[in-house]
């Protein structure tokens, strides 16, 4: 056996292809993270994910869904009803607690730091409605 097959010795490539393995359930967006919560509550995801800050693009602590959840509603839609198929379809999950989520995102400074411009124009509506009462 040589030093290449020893199973303790890491490949740069074998590592790269774990890291890719890893990545490839953040698109399984439908499933309730292990705290059953809305993914907010500060814990870690599995190597790869939201945690490992050596991943481009994300950001330490926030979920894929979470970032899905922000995606979504960054978009512009034409009326309520092809933004909630897109919620079911893209997310797997019901309108109802797409908004439950997203109504908890938006007081996480993780998603502030991840969509600064959709999350401050949310809080705005969110207080604007707040007001009205």
């Amino acid at each position: 056996m040589t030093t290449s097959d020893s199973p303790d010795t890491e490949d740069p490539r074998g590592a790269k292809d774990d890291a890719k393995d890893d990545l490839s359930g953040a698109d399984d967006l439908g499933g309730a993270d292990a705290t059953g919560g809305a993914g907010t509550s500060g814990g870690t995801d599995a190597p790869g994910g939201a945690g490992n800050p050596s991943v481009p693009g994300r950001v330490p602590g926030l979920s894929a869904r979470d970032e899905a959840v922000l995606a979504v509603e960054s978009r512009s839609w034409s009326g309520p009803g092809p933004k909630e198929r897109a919620i079911r379809e893209q997310l797997g999950i019901s309108p109802t607690r797409y908004y439950q989520l997203l109504n908890a995102l938006l007081d996480d400074p993780r998603a502030l730091a991840h969509a600064p411009v959709t999350v401050n124009r949310l809080r705005r509506v969110r207080d604007a409605r707040r007001a009205r009462r």
